[in-house]
């Protein structure tokens, strides 16, 4: 699977042009992600030597990322009237969804097993204790 991460926000907490706090287990969850056989596309806004830190921030940490703000490695906008910002991949991981970011535990599962936000929400709530706890309703007289 080819799969887009942010950085700000996503990977660490939003300090733009500073780089934040590592969000717990973003760092881990991709490299498993990637020894699992995905391929991860680092998708930031940032450009230059602030993405240039972004990219060294994660390499220093042990996370090699497949391509850059770009479909695959050897894409460039040299002469190239195709060319798109717009990434071409199955999943993007962003803390802008809707919904916000899930934990990455969450975001692992779902990649390995292909669920999808629906699936996970309907797994919570079967396994929600709530249900179990409620009393029965009252039938008043006046239904059939």
């Amino acid at each position: 699977m080819l799969i887009a991460v942010d950085f700000d926000g996503t990977i660490v907490t939003h300090k733009y042009p500073e780089i934040g706090e590592e969000i717990p287990f973003a760092i881990d969850t991709l490299k498993m992600l990637r020894q699992d056989g995905h391929r991860i596309i680092l998708w930031s806004v940032r450009e230059g030597h602030l993405l240039d830190e972004a990219v060294e921030y994660c390499r220093q940490r042990g996370l090699e990322f497949y391509a850059v703000n770009r479909d695959y490695p050897e894409e460039t906008t040299d002469n190239n009237p195709h060319f798109s910002r717009k990434l071409k991949v199955d999943v993007f991981i962003d803390d802008r969804n809707l919904g916000g970011l899930p934990d990455w535990g969450t975001i692992y599962r779902m990649i390995k097993h292909r669920h999808t936000w629906n699936d996970v929400v309907d797994e919570l709530v079967s396994q929600s204790s709530i249900h179990h706890s409620l009393p029965p309703k009252k039938k008043h007289w006046w239904q059939f």
